[in-house]
Formats: structure tokens, C-alpha cells, sequence
């Protein structure tokens, strides 16, 4: 991930660059975002398991 982000720093077509990491950032947020949700909800499912039946 450093080396792609070096080779777009050292691009002469600044607008390339300058897209590719707003692209770059949309898709981070975006994991973050979804890995937030599963994470509640796997969290949610192993807290069901673990607690004993009555």
C-alpha cells in the first residue's frame, strides 16, 4: 500500500493523483464503515452463544 502511495506522489498528472486517493479514501470509509456493522453484529451473535441456556 506505501509503494502505490509513493508511486502516486511521485505522478506528474497531479489530477490522477488527486483522484485515485479521494478514491482510495471513499473506499476506506466505507470498509470502516461495514466492518463497524458486521463487528456489532458478530459481537452481538457470539454474546447470544456464550450465555447459557436456563
Amino acid at each position: 500500500m506505501l509503494s502505490l502511495f509513493r508511486r502516486l506522489m511521485a505522478s506528474t498528472d497531479g489530477a490522477t493523483a488527486i483522484e485515485y486517493t479521494l478514491i482510495a479514501s471513499l473506499i476506506a470509509v466505507a470498509a470502516i464503515a461495514s466492518m463497524r456493522t458486521v463487528g456489532g453484529k458478530v459481537s452481538n451473535v457470539l454474546s447470544n452463544v456464550s450465555v447459557p441456556m436456563t
